[in-house]
């Protein structure tokens, strides 16, 4: 298993019909969607075509929504003692959104924004009798998550707060012209995505693009179950195609994949 800090560990849908999101994603992303289970009747599990777990879908109430909840993809990103770095989070420009808490099974979280306002959970987990490493995040594993972007205010701040938490590394940069540089960051090793500018994006996110086998059937998949494509199918270095859209509950989606 490689270092914990620093590790994409897991990526949850918030959704307000968990239903209508289970056959979306079903079909658009090859995945098998599990009903709720147990206690959590209001939480489901995201598995690949191999049983690896990508992730899960959480049931927004009408509480959550009327709360300020919206539709969306958050990712976790694991570190060692969640209550030693909450401070060391805040110092470096970061807020606590949701205070530490205990999932029972699961381990430790908090929902915390970076230093430029994108929100993410960190958490320490707490492996299961038998379980294994992480497999939510996997570049070429169709199922997994295959890249992280963050669309940050500051894309200099974003980076300095990154690497001074989590000890990632920048590869290279690449130069996007009028849209800034594009840092390339890695754990491990790994590229495990990039930071940018925002530009016109309404707020600084974390934008986790999903590997399936082929994107124009995903794409059209997703358009014949009510979704809509804002961008692409779209190139991009590698072979790779990227395409970026919104599903019928309202939740911001990228997927990646090949081009045929």
């Amino acid at each position: 298993m490689g270092t914990l800090q620093g590790s994409w560990i897991w990526y949850e849908l918030m959704t307000p019909d968990p239903q209508g999101a289970r056959e979306f994603y079903q079909a658009v992303g090859g995945w098998t969607i599990s009903p709720g289970h147990g206690d959590q009747d209001d939480y489901s599990l995201i598995a690949r075509a191999d049983g690896g777990l990508t992730g899960g879908v959480l049931g927004l109430t009408a509480e959550m929504l009327s709360g300020g909840a919206k539709p969306g993809w958050l990712g976790y990103i694991a570190v060692d003692d969640l209550d030693a770095f909450l401070p060391r989070l805040q110092q470096a420009g970061g807020k606590v959104l949701m205070p530490a808490r205990e999932v029972a099974g699961a381990g430790r979280i908090a929902l915390v924004a970076d230093c430029c306002g994108a929100p993410f959970y960190a958490m320490t987990p707490s492996p299961p009798p038998g379980g294994g490493p992480s497999t939510a995040f996997d570049p070429q594993q169709v199922g997994s998550c295959g890249w992280n972007e963050l669309l940050a205010t500051s894309d200099e701040a974003a980076v300095t707060f990154y690497t001074s938490l989590f000890g990632w590394s920048l590869p290279q940069t690449m130069d996007m012209g009028e849209h800034g540089p594009y840092h390339f960051i890695a754990h491990d090793g790994v590229q495990i995505g990039a930071i940018m500018r925002k530009g016109q994006a309404p707020a600084a996110m974390w934008n986790h693009y999903f590997r399936v086998a082929s994107i124009p059937v995903a794409a059209e998949a997703a358009m014949a179950r009510g979704g809509r494509i804002a961008n692409g199918p779209m190139d991009v270095p590698g072979g790779d195609c990227i395409v970026q859209g919104y599903d019928p509950q309202g939740a911001f989606f990228s997927l990646v994949g090949k081009n045929g």
